[in-house]
Formats: structure tokens, sequence, C-alpha cells
């Protein structure tokens, strides 16, 4: 809508409060949104002593979560088309590296079958990921711990 002002002249301004406030409001809820967005496979993996490796890029991870569901990053499949998937994945990259993620209360064979897969679609270096373990004061081990 134009106006004129007292000179004759159209004027054209645009009323930007309510475009700031409604991209305030947007701001707000994707700040709450995005955590949720980003959660992953809930895994609780088993704990180990082992340092962390370095990583320099980012790598395929599959999950493997307590109701026996696998995932490969965050979409889910069944282990009878992990090994399709893997292969069409990996078709050219040099390295061929996969990281495992599997929650400490399913059964050993599971693993294993979702290993094997793995194995059979080419993956040459297979990383499994566990959880820090807690560091345990040696004041607190009894003698018969010591030795």
């Amino acid at each position: 809508m134009a106006f004129s002002n007292n000179n004759g002249d159209l004027m054209s301004e645009i009323n930007v409060t309510p475009m700031v406030d409604v991209m305030l409001v947007l701001l707000i809820i994707f700040m709450v949104a995005a955590p949720m967005m980003t959660q992953g496979v809930d895994v609780d993996l088993p704990e180990t002593s082992a340092a962390a490796l370095p990583t320099e890029s980012e790598h395929l991870i599959i999950t493997i979560n307590k109701d026996n569901e696998i995932f490969v990053n965050d979409f889910k499949l069944g282990v009878d088309g992990l090994r399709d998937k893997l292969i069409a994945i990996l078709k050219g990259q040099d390295e061929r590296e996969v990281f495992l993620r599997a929650d400490k209360t399913i059964p050993y064979g599971i693993v294993a079958r979702v290993m094997a897969e793995i194995q059979a679609a080419g993956v040459e270096k297979l990383g499994m990921v566990t959880e820090a373990a807690p560091e345990v004061d040696d004041s607190d081990k009894t003698a018969a711990e010591k030795q």
C-alpha cells in the first residue's frame, strides 16, 4: 500500500516489527526442537577401559539397539538387507571402515550374525564402539584386589 506525504510524493515503507517478532518466535522454536531431532538411536553401550581412537572423518555406524533392531546410521533395516545396503553405500570408497554399536543386553549371536554380514559386504576394518568405564580410585581397592 502506498501513501502520500505532505508534498504529494508517494511513500512506501514496510513495517518490519511484525516480521521481527515472527522470526524471533521461529528462532526459539528451532532452538528447542533442534536437539530433539539429532538424538539418534538409543543404545546402552558396554563399558571398557580402552582409550578413544581419533577420527578424522565421519564414519558409517551400524547400531543394534535393545530391541534387536539394526540401523545404518539412523536408517532402520533388517539383517537380511544389511549386506546389500553396505555394498551399495561403500561402493567406490577406498577405505571400507565401519563402526558397530551394540546394546550390551542383546545376545552375542545377533552381534556375530551382523558382523558376518558386515564382513560379507567387503568391509576391511570393523570398529566396536564402547563407552568409557568410570575411573576407579586405587585407594578404594582392598589389599587382595591390588595383588
